[in-house]
């Protein structure tokens, strides 16, 4: 009796032992099929430099793929959420400087915007502000990882396109955007510059913007990643291929959405 109790016992105890070493198993094949992919990640060339940069290209096909997954499927009827006037920042936190150094008056400013037909519109803060002005208050995002509730006031990119008869330009499939130094630029899809809560701001928390945010307009996408809510527009022009991106250029995701 005892002898077959022992067997029995052993037998569990084998049986546990292996559990454990096909768990063991499985854990060192995961981890090494997981540092072999790293490896060929890492190891893979980079993506030749032009509209895009600095990514590898396994990593840059699949962000490709991302942004055409959500460029179909994105709804503009999906709002991010917003907040009372209560709830803003009342200083309003800003990272880079670049494109939008120092102050620009706004009498010595005109946005200049290309269309299809060779045409450049020049527009003044005037005019803009003449359009129906639209206020947002919610949770701007940056890619370092903060963010921060805030207070934004200006045009619809929508009013925008449809006071100045741009809906052909409206109907390509990207919108570029660029400092009057260009030393900053960025690339918007058209259906997310086309958001409802798209604006082209001129105020920040009620009051004309200072130099650090963009005087005297800037974009505010909620949608995006702070990198694309360029600061200080000099110029807007209309395409169906990407047009420069000052930080996909340098291998950051393109799309950059929410």
């Amino acid at each position: 009796m005892k002898t077959k109790k022992l067997k029995k016992e052993l037998t569990v105890e084998q049986k546990i032992k292996r559990r454990n070493f096909i768990s063991f198993a499985v854990f060192i094949g995961l981890g090494g099929a997981a540092f072999g992919g790293w490896k060929w990640l890492y190891n893979s060339p980079e993506e030749t430099a032009g509209i895009t940069g600095g990514a590898h290209q396994p990593l840059r096909r699949a962000l490709n793929k991302t942004e055409l997954f959500f460029r179909n499927f994105f709804s503009n009827n999906n709002l991010v959420k917003t907040y009372p006037k209560s709830m803003a920042a009342k200083v309003v936190r800003h990272n880079s400087d670049i494109g939008s150094e120092g102050k620009l008056p706004p009498e010595s400013w005109k946005l200049q915007v290309h269309k299809k037909s060779g045409e450049v519109l020049q527009i003044t803060l005037d005019e803009l502000r003449a359009l129906p002005k639209t206020e947002i208050v919610y949770d701007f995002k940056c890619v370092e990882g903060w963010d921060q509730i805030s207070h934004w006031g200006g045009v619809k990119f929508t009013d925008f396109i449809s006071h100045f008869k741009l809906e052909d330009e409206a109907k390509l499939q990207y919108v570029g955007l660029e400092t009057p130094d260009k030393k900053y630029c960025v690339g918007i899809d058209m259906p997310s510059a086309l958001h409802p809560q798209t604006l082209l701001a001129y105020e920040v928390n009620d009051q004309p913007l200072p130099g650090k945010h963009g005087q005297p307009l800037r974009l505010i996408i909620p949608v995006k990643y702070g990198i694309k809510n360029l600061k200080r527009i000099g110029s807007i022009a209309f395409s169906n291929t990407r047009p420069h991106d000052y930080w996909a250029e340098q291998g950051y995701d393109y799309y950059s959405g929410l």
